[in-house]
């Protein structure tokens, strides 16, 4: 013969006592809880965002890189770095450091394109290698060595932009 349980199960939307339980609210959709993150200014928030915008703007470099490679690698590696790096340079004073408001586009520019200017030189030089060494073409190895240097690059220009070229905040008053 089986006894009944003595434990007593309690319905879920209720406490202890049986009341009901008021006011609790589901967790935030995971999509929801990442966009508020992302939005803290934290350095930890910072540097995904700056992430974000990286990964993005390579995602630019490598579409005008492929559709420019008739002009020849170096060329199309100019052209496409210039443009994804006026792009990224304004998405990181909008979005990742929020510095509209302290920083006008002219500086930004300059200050970080001093940055990317060794990053220029460092994947230039590169693909330079790549071309003399690599038989035949190879978009896919050019693109990815390109990749690599520039996420070097790309912790150093967050370093040099979050901590060296980072303006007195604005406070409210």
């Amino acid at each position: 013969m089986t006894r009944p349980s003595l434990l007593r199960r309690r319905p879920p939307a209720s406490d202890a006592a049986d009341d009901p339980v008021t006011g609790t609210t589901p967790p935030a959709p995971l999509g929801e809880r990442l966009a508020t993150r992302l939005r803290q200014d934290d350095v930890l928030a910072q540097f995904a965002r700056f992430v974000l915008v990286g990964g993005s703007t390579t995602v630019v470099y490598a579409l005008l890189f492929v559709s420019l490679e008739s002009m020849g690698y170096l060329g199309a590696h100019l052209i496409a770095t210039a443009a994804s790096t006026v792009l990224a340079n304004e998405m990181h004073r909008r979005l990742t450091f929020h510095a509209e408001d302290r920083v006008g586009w002219f500086t930004a520019q300059w200050e970080a394109g001093g940055v990317t200017v060794i990053g220029l030189v460092a994947t230039s030089v590169t693909l330079g290698w790549l071309d003399t060494t690599a038989a035949g073409e190879h978009v896919e190895l050019q693109i990815t060595s390109v990749v690599v240097v520039t996420a070097i690059i790309g912790l150093l220009r967050f370093v040099a932009l979050r901590w060296i070229f980072r303006g007195p905040a604005v406070h409210e008053a």
